[in-house]
């Protein structure tokens, strides 16, 4: 099961982190279709955030044909969204990676721009055609 952490000092919407600590899951295959989520008040008494705001989320996700709420169940994944398993040998590379630039003393926010500057040049190609750019 997904256990959500909610980063207050973010500049993230609360729901928008769940819906991509969700999604972020469904890639990994940490969530796979039939796994049922966390109660919204489960959600609630591990993280303190309005019931309203995960209820937010998980519609969200329905309408995304993630998940599925099942009425008195609760709310169900339909869907996966896994291309990179959890135990992919590109994650113990990558797991690497990121203790040899923790030593370089790189923190959180300079890892995660280095990352993203390497990520946006090699996938801009990719990601200008997915989107029907012609260029």
């Amino acid at each position: 099961m997904v256990e959500y952490r909610i980063d207050r000092h973010s500049g993230v919407a609360t729901y928008v982190q769940i819906v991509q600590q969700t999604k972020q899951a469904l890639r990994l295959g940490l969530l796979r279709p039939g796994d049922k989520l966390p109660t919204a008040r489960e959600v609630v008494e591990a993280t303190a955030i309005n019931p309203n705001t995960v209820l937010k989320a998980y519609r969200e996700l329905e309408r995304d044909g993630l998940v599925e709420a099942r009425r008195g169940l609760g709310t169900f994944v339909r869907r996966g969204l896994s291309t990179a398993p959890a135990d992919s040998p590109l994650r113990a590379e990558l797991d690497g990676w990121a203790v040899r630039a923790r030593k370089a003393g790189l923190d959180h926010d300079d890892v995660a721009a280095l990352f993203i500057a390497v990520l946006d040049t090699h996938f801009a190609d990719h990601d200008q055609h997915s989107q029907g750019d012609p260029s």
